[in-house]
């Protein structure tokens, strides 16, 4: 008791401040998003996303040498196809030379040892702007489990370490699995979206990928009923158990901040490696205000990027990769 325990002792100085810092940050904990499109020689910042990129074939391979070198050492594969092979059914994604798996070869040409991991929906390859085949209005959950488990497989035949289904289709994880396991491709790891909510901070990646749902009869406006509501929370034990059942190496919870009581319930109720996406619109909103002199952006990141670890996050999908790495060096 006070006066015998003074707990400002350990906050006294940097020097004891860091001897007993509980949470620490490295570059080891970083999954970096990757957006690529079709072309040479383009790097076209994200309008919603300042000073965040999509990038042609010739200048990725220059940007994962530069994260290779900084201690980054996983990637998160995202593409924007054009409209003109775009369909209902996800044909593009299938094609073994399309863009994610030219994409996928580019990386290992590149930097053999950098962890690949790719994103495995439909949205980037619908007219429709959804995870899902659309029919009569609705979204189709098997059929569109069938085309995302051929998704993953062309992923993986093009080098992929790890397929990271973000759809939220029911049973997708099984389907992925059974067909991976049945191609022989025993260890390609799988990240599931397992807690993924439908939320409004998806804003500027949908810019970035121009995979928004379309406004148009008979198409949902919205992705409510496939993503998790945000008012429950024993929801996402449910969805995570199934997708561990399943085959699920890695699960993940998506957004980061506004939700890291997911976090740490996942955390604290399994046994597997728990991934956290520090979204678009989280980064987007700390852009916004410290351009206009309210926040101390660095500052803000850091502490951002620390209050996802301390609740449980075993790596982290972030665009402030780069920026944290080399804040904490």
């Amino acid at each position: 008791m006070f006066p015998l325990r003074r707990n400002r002792r350990l906050r006294s100085n940097e020097a004891i401040r860091s001897l007993v810092q509980e949470t620490i940050i490295t570059p080891n904990d970083f999954l970096v998003p990757l957006f690529v499109v079709e072309g040479k020689n383009i790097k076209e910042e994200i309008a919603s996303m300042p000073n965040y990129f999509r990038y042609s074939l010739d200048l990725l391979e220059k940007e994962v040498k530069e994260l290779w070198q900084m201690g980054l050492k996983s990637v998160l594969l995202f593409v924007k196809v054009p409209e003109n092979l775009k369909d209902n059914r996800g044909t593009e994604a299938l094609n073994p030379e399309g863009l994610m798996q030219r994409a996928v070869k580019t990386v290992k040409n590149v930097v053999p040892e950098m962890l690949i991991m790719t994103d495995v929906a439909l949205d980037p390859y619908s007219a429709y702007g959804h995870d899902g085949i659309v029919e009569n209005g609705q979204i189709l959950n098997d059929a569109s489990t069938e085309v995302l488990a051929k998704m993953a497989l062309s992923h993986a035949q093009a080098g992929a370490d790890f397929v990271a289904p973000s759809d939220m289709m029911d049973g997708r994880i099984l389907k992925m699995r059974e067909t991976l396991e049945n191609e022989g491709f025993t260890n390609t790891g799988i990240m599931s979206y397992s807690a993924k909510y439908a939320s409004a901070f998806y804003g500027p990646f949908r810019d970035a990928l121009d995979s928004a749902p379309v406004d148009a009869k008979d198409i949902p406006k919205d992705k409510r009923s496939y993503q998790m509501d945000p008012a429950n929370r024993t929801e996402a034990i449910k969805e995570t158990q199934m997708d561990i059942d399943e085959g699920a190496d890695i699960v993940m919870v998506k957004p980061g901040l506004c939700y890291l009581d997911i976090v740490r319930d996942l955390k604290n109720t399994f046994e597997v490696p728990v991934a956290v996406y520090q979204v678009s619109g989280e980064y987007a909103m700390i852009k916004a205000a410290s351009e206009k002199g309210w926040l101390d952006h660095d500052a803000v990141v850091l502490e951002q990027t620390l209050a996802i670890k301390r609740a449980g996050a075993d790596m982290i999908a972030s665009y402030f990769a780069k920026d944290v790495v080399k804040l904490i060096s």
